[in-house]
């Protein structure tokens, strides 16, 4: 089967969209018998099933599946009502991922795929042995808890059926809207929105849902005839299941849908005739703010702003974006975060302009995901589009921009170029970015690519600063994955060592795994149109897990042993400067609940004093300390949910004693209150303090597009005390009206925190497509 993959998915992603349209233009009823043989040639997975049939399978599970044209579009009800249900088979016989790999779903799920001229659409019956059970308590738009802790659908589509790249949508039983981009079967862009449609319904013995997805909404290849890649998933929560279309391995975990190289082929669509496909989404806003910070502080004061953004499909594949006078005024406030490293703290991209293809300018395997399990990453990520438009925390308006982004053959490609004003007289520069990413596929899961960056004014106004890098991502089998990446970065004055390479390996089964990186960062290496947490270093890590999955336990799914070992040494000099000897066990239980535990031995080198907060200064010298961390989830499932740390142990010369809380408080399947709490007694020979940082969010969603949110939050390092109100109103899909109000606080003033900015801001889209 693995040969099978490999070959196959060779085969398609050469022949590229050329061999798709020379077997036909004509639609799949049209197709002689000798197209239709050779088009099974080039489909990877079972031939075409026979009509009236709409799905074949092979012996191996793997399945080919053909949509149904309709004459006049679906009413997108979730009512599942209309004569076509009856006519048409449906399509069943999902197959677990949990907790049963490759055992029948114990749910049965019936999946339909139609089509009209406009649209594609699916739809599901969800059959429930416990109706009553069906947990759907999240409605907030991309929101995580839709996918991980309700009862869910979602449908990923692989457009281009290159086995590795799709679009991600998924609802619930409440119609909450979840989309994505997926990349390279791993990376998930969940901030990208396009326009799509979606109601759900219950029913005596489940609930149904309808999807309706716009061909103007998706990429892909150019040609009327169509071939996809198609999978399904469901998530039956209550019973912690997981189920799939198609068989997908354990070790993919929560990942497995990601996986388009398992995915079924989708075969009978046919696209509409070209279109222009031409979106322009103009805004005009209102606002009126107060900064008693600014180096000429103001109060009240008004303004008033337009501008647009446009989008324009310059083939099915590749999208070009252009922004003139860019606003990011309702972009959701960051959360804050306290820093007891010497090291950088990252921001996710929450911009819209930036959020399409996205994934494609990941370079080396970085992502640019605010959260891993695995902490923060040290490796650079050599674009990052948060660096345009900001600048030390200040906003920096962005003047003009276009991107182009999409696929082109075996090819991703990404390219951009933006200026940005210049702020507090010339202080702030205008300057100018650009960045070119292409990738090319090769094998069956594998690519290599090149990226180069450039901006005209660097950080320092000596000069430009630009970047060039090549990386190989390679996936052999079904779990061996190896990366790599070369890159350099040209910056006056900075010429001693402007390097970075990396290489790592990682096999992920689901009884073992194991993992080893090599990284190197070199001092002058300065990405200015990326992100580094940390340089001048070199890194070293392995890492080996083993699972068991204690069947006699009925309480107890899954149990991981980890063990890692990571040093750092300095470049200059070849000094160690870190040294981590850490194990970890971890438990999941049957009810969808997870804990865990973690021991680390930690050697620290400092080369130079650090301030680790005001007026505490923590010497040069080398640190020897153990730490314990206990963590436990609480399913989101419940009415009440939360995840609780605490963490034990010395502290270069001291201790630090940390305890986490984050929680969720449904109080109706709409509104929702979210606490979230960490504290730190850090006690030190140069002195003692505590940090606090508490933020609450609140959300009352009226319907799955349109939210009312409020976040409030405390930092005790930062003595900044901010609040954040947000009302997003979707009036139509992808046309929105924003109110924004925020405001943030200094609590070093006295009892009253005191006033240092404020803003309203009112800001109305119109999307318009033809």
């Amino acid at each position: 089967m693995k040969a099978l993959r490999l070959a196959t998915g060779v085969a398609v992603s050469l022949l590229a969209g050329t061999a798709l349209s020379a077997v036909t233009d004509d639609g799949l009823t049209s197709m002689s018998a000798d197209e239709i043989s050779e088009l099974n040639t080039i489909i990877d997975g079972p031939p075409i099933p026979a009509a009236p049939e709409v799905i074949s399978r092979d012996e191996n599970g793997r399945a080919t599946v053909r949509a149904e044209r309709l004459d006049e579009p679906l009413v997108v009800d979730g009512s599942l009502d209309e004569r076509v249900y009856a006519t048409v088979p449906a399509m069943s016989g999902f197959v677990q991922q949990e907790p049963l790999a490759g055992e029948q779903a114990t749910e049965q799920t019936d999946v339909w795929v139609f089509y009209d001229a406009t649209s594609v659409y699916i739809a599901a019956r969800l059959w429930d042995s416990h109706p009553e059970r069906i947990i759907a308590n999240e409605m907030r738009r991309d929101n995580r808890n839709i996918e991980s802790q309700n009862a869910s659908f979602s449908v990923i589509l692989d457009t281009f059926y290159d086995r590795r790249n799709g679009f991600l949508f998924r609802t619930n039983p409440l119609g909450a809207l979840w989309d994505g981009q997926v990349t390279d079967e791993r990376n998930v862009n969940s901030d990208w929105n396009t326009i799509w449609y979606v109601k759900s319904r219950r029913f005596a013995e489940g609930w149904t849902l309808e999807m309706s997805l716009p061909f103007k909404s998706l990429r892909y290849r150019a040609g009327s005839s169509q071939i996809w890649g198609i999978n399904f998933e469901r998530r039956v929560k209550w019973k912690n299941e997981r189920s799939h279309l198609v068989p997908i391995p354990a070790a993919f975990d929560r990942q497995g849908l990601l996986k388009l190289s398992f995915a079924a082929t989708l075969v009978g669509i046919e696209t509409p005739e070209s279109s222009m496909n031409l979106e322009v989404k103009p805004y005009l806003s209102g606002s009126v703010s107060t900064d008693r910070t600014a180096d000429v502080p103001f109060e009240n004061e008004g303004d008033a702003d337009f501008g647009f953004d446009l989008k324009y499909g310059v083939t099915k594949g590749l999208i070009f974006d252009f922004t003139y006078n860019t606003d990011f005024a309702q972009v959701e406030a960051d959360e804050a975060q306290v820093n007891l490293t010497r090291f950088s703290l990252f921001f996710p991209e929450k911009r819209e302009f930036f959020l399409e293809g996205q994934g494609i300018f990941n370079f080396g395997s970085r992502d640019t995901r605010a959260f891993s399990f695995d902490g923060p990453s040290d490796m650079p990520i050599m674009f990052f589009s948060r660096r345009i438009g900001f600048d030390d925390g200040t906003e920096v308006p962005i003047l003009a921009g276009g991107r182009l982004t999409g696929r082109a053959g075996a090819y991703s490609l990404g390219s951009l170029n933006i200026t940005t004003d210049d702020v507090g007289l010339g202080s702030v520069p205008q300057t100018n970015y650009s960045v070119v990413r292409v990738k090319r596929d090769i094998l069956a899961r594998s690519n290599i690519g090149v990226i180069g960056t450039y901006r005209d004014k660097n950080l320092d106004g000596t000069g430009g600063n630009g970047l060039f890098g090549v990386d190989g991502n390679f996936t052999f089998f079904d779990n061996l994955n190896l990366n790599s990446y070369y890159a350099t970065t040209e910056t006056p004055g900075l010429d001693e060592g402007d390097t970075s390479y990396r290489a790592a390996a990682k096999y992920d089964a689901d009884l073992y795994g194991f993992d080893a990186e090599h990284l190197l960062v070199d001092a002058d290496f300065n990405p200015e149109t990326g992100f580094m947490r940390r340089r001048d270093f070199r890194k070293t890590r392995v890492g080996a897990r083993y699972s068991i999955r204690p069947r006699s336990i009925a309480a107890i799914r899954k149990l991981d042993f980890e063990g890692r070992f990571t040093r750092y040494d300095r470049v200059t000099g070849s000094e160690l400067e870190t040294q981590i000897f850490e194990l970890e066990s971890r438990i999941r239980f049957e009810s969808g609940d997870f804990g865990n535990v973690t021991y680390n031995h930690n050697l620290e080198a400092l080369f130079e004093e650090f301030e680790i907060t005001d007026g505490i200064v923590i010497p040069p010298g080398s640190y020897t300390f153990d730490r314990v961390r206990a963590s436990m989830w609480f399913g989101g499932h419940r009415r009440i949910s939360a995840w609780v740390a605490a963490e034990v142990g010395g502290f270069f010369g001291g201790t630090r004693t940390e305890v986490s809380y984050r929680g969720r408080v449904e109080v109706t399947p709409q509104f929702s209150i979210e606490p979230d709490l960490t504290v730190n007694w850090i006690d030190l020979p140069q002195g003692s303090f505590q940090t606090n940082l508490i933020r609450i969010r609140g959300t009352y969603s009226l319907s799955p597009r349109s939210f009312v949110g409020a976040l409030v939050q405390y930092n005790s390092e930062a003595n900044t005390f901010t609040t954040n109100f947000r009302l997003r109103w979707e009036y139509r899909p992808g046309s929105d009206v924003f109110v924004v109000y925020s405001d943030g606080r200094d609590t070093l003033s006295g009892a009253s925190p005191a006033l240092e900015n404020r803003s309203l801001v009112i800001k109305v889209t119109r999307l318009f497509r033809f």
